[in-house]
Order: structure tokens, then sequence, then C-alpha cells
């Protein structure tokens, strides 16, 4: 009876588990692998910049700072590397530069992508305009001396670019009846006008008005239409003296009557005027050409007989 009850008695297997180390697991072959492949990327980067001609380091420069333009233009890219496979557009000769392909071949195209550029240069002359248009007002706004004058200042976008006005009030001229000497405040309005336009690249159209009254002295010609030559470039010395280049000066004009504000009252105040316009490219394009233009016809840089300009 005892050896049936040691036949039948259960057989007990303990098995114990034993636990790995955390340092044997396998999260750090992704972390080793995440760390192999940012290796590699960095490489691959250092080798692409160790082997970019300063060409394409260029066009990728330009590409990112103004990708309409290098589109439409064309532009440095991979076909202007200095490397031994040549390339760029249909001419496979080329080594530097790179040209669309079909580049000359169609007249429509080129003009589609001119059309298109300059419509992109308008819309950042436009918003160009409204910036320095803002920060103008804003600078005579915060001014205590020069706010009380703010209704002596029009600013007006235009199609040819922002025109900054200063007209006279009948208290408050500009300059002296018949005299080209600008008054105290004119010179601070136009030193804060001429500090405000020096970080603009366009150029600058400076027109002087007068208003109809004939001029009092007529002794050897002298007119309005050199009163408002010289109140022109009067106020041409306040913007240069404020810092700005004279060179950023395209045209300095006087117009005398020619050209009223209030038509009704030809000798209405606010017909003396001075006039300064921040030209858009394409305004600043037309100038050029029309003052090329006038040297071929005359064969010298004398203004127009109608207007009395500064050289």
């Amino acid at each position: 009876m005892a050896s049936d009850s040691k036949k039948l008695q259960p057989i007990i297997i303990k098995r114990v588990k034993k636990g790995g180390h955390a340092a044997h697991g396998g999260a750090w072959k992704i972390a080793y692998a995440d760390f192999v492949t940012a290796m590699m990327a960095f490489f691959l980067l250092m080798w692409l910049l160790g082997s970019t001609s300063e060409g394409d380091k260029k066009g990728l420069s330009d590409y990112f700072n103004a990708p309409l333009k290098v589109a439409l233009q064309g532009g440095s890219g991979a076909g202007a590397s200095n490397s031994i496979l040549n390339g760029g557009g249909k001419d496979l000769t080329r080594t530097t530069g790179q040209a669309p392909r079909g580049e000359g071949d169609d007249p429509i195209k080129r003009k589609m992508a001119a059309d298109m550029l300059r419509a992109e240069i308008a819309r950042q002359d436009a918003r160009k305009m409204e910036t320095l248009g803002a920060k103008i007002n804003a600078v005579i706004s915060n001014n205590p001396k020069l706010a009380e004058f703010l209704s002596q200042i029009r600013l007006e976008t235009t199609p040819d670019g922002l025109q900054i006005q200063i007209v006279d009030e009948q208290n408050r001229p500009m300059f002296d009846t018949g005299s080209a000497l600008v008054k105290p405040y004119m010179r601070e309005i136009l030193r804060e006008i001429g500090a405000a336009l020096n970080g603009v690249d366009n150029k600058i159209s400076l027109d002087g008005h007068t208003d109809r009254s004939p001029y009092g002295n007529g002794d050897r010609g002298y007119s309005n239409w050199e009163l408002s030559a010289d109140r022109a470039n009067a106020s041409r010395r306040e913007l240069v003296a404020s810092g700005m280049p004279d060179e950023k000066l395209a045209r300095v004009t006087g117009l005398a009557s020619s050209s009223l504000i209030d038509l009704q009252n030809p000798l209405s105040p606010v017909n003396r005027r001075i006039s300064i316009l921040v030209m858009t490219r394409e305004a600043e394009e037309r100038l050029m050409g029309t003052a090329g233009d006038s040297k071929t016809r005359h064969g010298t840089n004398d203004p127009p007989p109608d207007s009395a300009s500064k050289p």
C-alpha cells in the first residue's frame, strides 16, 4: 500500500525566471541607430557644402531670397557649377550661368515672364510705399514741434509712387514772399522727411510750385519759373543736410504755376508747395528713358524749354 502511494505522488518542477539586466536590453540599439543616422546626414551635408561651387551657393541663396525672380529670369543653379560636368539650358558646353530650356525661342513666353516680373516688382514697390508713408506719418505725429504742421503735409500714394506735398497756409508760409529762403519750421520738416527717406533705395523727384500771382520783380527775366526752381533746390539742400545722398535725387524741377492744386482759386496758398515723389521702379525707368531721349534730341543736359530744372 505504501509503495502505491509513492507511485501516485505528483512530481512538482520549480522553474526560476531570471530577469535580464537593463543594460543588456534592446533600447540602446535604437539610440545608437539614430546617432549613426544623424552622423551620416551631417557627413552628407558637409560633403555637399564642400563640393558645391560658389556659383551654386549663391544660386541657392538667391532662390530662397527671391524665388519668383529666379524662376522667371533663370539664374545661377546646378548648371552654373564649375565642375567637370558642363550644363545649363540647351547649351551643354556652358560652364557658368544657367538658362531655362527654350530661352530666347519663344517671345510670347519671354514677354509673359517679363510682365510677371514687372507685376511682382510693382507689388513690392506698393508695399514699400505704404510702409514709408506710415513711417513718415509716425515721425511727424510723434514730434511735438512738427505735429502742429501736420495739416500742411499731404501724403498720397499715386501710380508713380509716394507723393509727399508740403503746402503753404495763409498764416504759415514755407518761404518769405518772393524768396527761396527756407523758414525754420520748413527746414525741420524737410530734415525729418530726408532722414526717413535715407533708408529707401528708390529715386526721388523734387518739384517746386508757386501760385499764379505774378512775380513782383521781373528784372532780368526772373519769374515764378526761376523762383519755383530756387525753392526746389533750397529744399533739396535741406534733404541732403539730413543725410540723404544727393545721388538719390533723379530730378529737381521748378514748375511755377503750371500744376495747381486749387484750380478754382489759382492764388490760393495751397498752390505754393514743395512736392517730393518717391518713385516706383517703373516711374524711375520711365523718367530715365525720357531723360536719355532728351539728351539725344537736344545734345545737352539742359531742361526742356517749359520748365526750370537742376542740371
